[in-house]
């Protein structure tokens, strides 16, 4: 199967790229860096999605017959220090792509990662598929956008469009800007530095979100590039949502015997933060047979598995460079 993919470079598309070579797919990996993981048989390009004679020539020359769609600039915290480049960045990434499906792959399976930030602060939980959108910051307003315009052009033009809207996904790969890899870098840094104790910082420590391994993540990615998948919004959670106080103890318990001090920063304390968010699965799970299989913990000890190995690597490296 020809399958395309946006943001290849990135943490959910590596993690893609990786799934759909394992299952014998001809991938083509596209990223602003040429970057699309470090898998053999791949080919990478380096497209600037905001360039729409340039993504639609690639979509005519690629002939995808799956599209995976996860390039955005992605980060909340970020989008309100500069809105300005989150929303024209994301859109206009969005309509280029639409029109280049249009005109050169209108045949294509497309399955278009929205997001949960899309819903905002939701009058009840869990959240379905049926629920208004009423995004609560710039990222949020950016993917509610290209969602609604993705949904218009499958409705306008016929073409089968899957949108998907994962809750918080982690595991290993993910920028420490993100709240589980952010706390287990904290712990595996004072680990490797023989620390009596790991001072782990966070923002406020009782906002609640859904996570999902990014390797159920993607899991449900490619079920829902399925032919018999009905075009559509379709959530991607695990129903249950945890905090970030929660999250610190369970890492206390996978590091035990030290010590876990938590600190709230009030800097990091955002406002307009939506403090409980979690989705219901169900529309997914029905559709596809797909079912969360990873536990948080897993997920958080593999994460922290991984920023060990990452640190590790990065100490011995400057350790033989000052020899």
């Amino acid at each position: 199967m020809r399958v395309l993919v946006t943001g290849a470079s990135g943490f959910a598309g590596t993690w893609l790229v990786g799934a759909c070579v394992e299952a014998g797919d001809e991938v083509t990996g596209v990223s602003r860096s040429g970057a699309a993981g470090d898998d053999d048989g791949v080919r990478s390009v380096a497209l600037d999605l905001r360039e729409a004679a340039a993504v639609e020539r690639l979509l005519g020359e690629v002939e995808p017959e799956v599209v995976f769609h996860l390039a955005a600039l992605s980060h909340v915290g970020r989008s309100w220090e500069d809105p300005t480049s989150t929303l024209s960045d994301n859109l206009l990434s969005a309509v280029n792509l639409l029109e280049a499906l249009r005109r050169q792959a209108p045949k294509a399976r497309v399955v278009w990662a929205s997001s949960c930030e899309v819903y905002g602060p939701a009058a009840e939980l869990p959240i379905t598929e049926a629920a208004a959108l009423a995004p609560a910051n710039p990222y949020a307003v950016s993917k509610a956008a290209a969602d609604m315009l993705a949904g218009v052009y499958a409705d306008a033009h016929g073409l089968h469009i899957v949108r998907a809207r994962p809750f918080n996904h982690a595991g290993p790969g993910q920028r420490p800007m993100f709240i589980v890899s952010s706390l287990t870098r904290q712990i595996a840094e004072a680990r490797l530095a023989g620390a009596p104790r790991a001072r782990v910082i966070t923002g406020n420590p009782q906002t609640r979100r859904d996570f999902t391994d990014v390797r159920d993540v993607v899991r449900a990615y490619r079920l829902l590039a399925a032919p018999g998948v009905a075009p559509g919004p379709y959530n991607i959670s695990s129903g249950r949502s945890v905090s970030a106080a929660e999250q610190i103890a369970i890492l206390a318990e996978l590091v035990a015997p030290l010590e876990v001090e938590h600190v709230v920063d009030p800097a990091r304390v955002r406002a307009h933060e939506v403090m409980d968010n979690r989705g219901s699965p169900e529309r997914l799970e029905t559709t596809t047979g797909w079912r969360a299989g990873i536990p948080l913990r897993q997920t958080l000890a593999d994460t922290l598995a991984w920023w060990e190995a990452q640190l590790g690597r990065a100490d011995t490296a400057s350790r033989r460079g000052q020899q």
